[in-house]
């Protein structure tokens, strides 16, 4: 077995060769490998792949496709084999939760424009006259999907003082949440919070679930952070909202768009939205620390090693097809 790592995740091969051992074949393919058979010559039967995307009319069989992220909107599952399992991974939970309350925190209290308003030379007339900030204490926060990320979120909100209203299938009942509510009742979330967080999976149910309606229910101070999936939120019921001022605003670190190939170049929205002064946009960064690659590819690495020795795979998405009626 050998273990194919496509696009992005070549740039990690150092720390997987270095768990694994120098024994363990690796080979690099471009990101164009995840689109284009062209390279699918390069992959065996027995082989590993580790890659974000997999999107092709068909595959070529290999033993495992172990995503280096979460989301799995990126797999073209019809197009993989039936003997081909799937496996991800998460650990991205923290810095996002950590990137949304900063985010939060930032809208609250403006350092910027704080730092800004300092002139030693205008000292007591800045002083005199300064202009008061928010604080999140006291305040709601609506999370959409209440999963590893939400929870994540939601767990740091709770030290700031803030109210939970949280949408999931299934309530966890540990308290962590103030209000659990249902998926059809997305409304109530809405109209209730001041800050609400895109945490849920894209999935045929949930693309667009927030369009002109559900922003038209929320408080016209209210912020919607997305650091999910952009199509969970329809593109031009988001930027009219936003440049018509019906919501507070918007921190986005997730498009509508993204590069394909190495040297493409793509607009990430049909909408300008870093031109709106009430939109924060940040380049899907919410999750892209230095500490991060070093948690997902070690737990790659060990799940591989349970691959090597016919042990139980962990999160394990969808399993091989000789043993789906096992």
């Amino acid at each position: 077995m050998k273990i194919v790592m496509i696009g992005e995740a070549g740039n990690h091969r150092g720390r997987l060769e270095a768990a694994l051992g120098p024994t363990q074949e690796i080979i690099c393919l471009p990101r164009e490998a995840a689109s284009d058979p062209a390279w699918d010559a390069a992959i065996a039967s027995d082989d590993a792949v580790i890659s974000l995307r997999l999107r092709r009319e068909k595959a070529p069989s290999f033993r495992l496709l172990h995503v280096p992220g979460a989301g799995l909107d990126g797999i073209d599952f019809e197009a993989l084999a039936p003997e081909t399992a799937v496996c991800n991974v998460f650990e991205h939970e923290i810095p996002i939760a950590e990137f949304v309350l900063g985010s939060l925190l930032n809208w609250e209290i403006r350092l910027d424009a704080l730092r800004a308003s300092m002139s030693p030379a205008l000292w007591s007339d800045t002083y005199r006259n300064r202009v008061p900030h928010g604080e999140l204490f006291g305040k709601t926060m609506g999370i959409v999907g209440f999963g590893r990320i939400g929870r994540a979120i939601a767990t740091r909100a709770k030290a700031f003082g803030l109210r939970i209203v949280a949408l999931d299938v299934l309530d966890p009942g540990d308290g962590l949440a103030d209000r659990i509510v249902r998926p059809d009742q997305l409304g109530i979330l809405l109209a209730e919070a001041d800050y609400c967080i895109v945490t849920c999976p894209l999935l045929p149910s949930t693309r667009g679930m927030i369009g002109r309606d559900e922003l038209a229910a929320m408080k016209p101070s209210a912020v919607l952070v997305n650091v999910s999936r952009a199509e969970l939120v329809e593109q031009d019921a988001l930027y009219e909202a936003l440049a018509e001022n019906r919501i507070g605003g918007a921190v986005l670190d997730v498009w509508y768009r993204y590069p394909l190939g190495a040297d493409d170049q793509v607009a990430p929205s049909q909408f300008d939205f870093s031109a709106l002064p009430n939109a924060v946009c940040t380049p899907h960064s919410s999750a892209w620390t230095s500490e991060l690659p070093a948690r997902r590819y070690g737990f790659i690495a060990a799940n591989l090693g349970r691959l090597l020795r016919g042990e139980p795979l962990l999160n394990l998405v969808r399993p091989a097809a000789a043993t789906l009626h096992a």
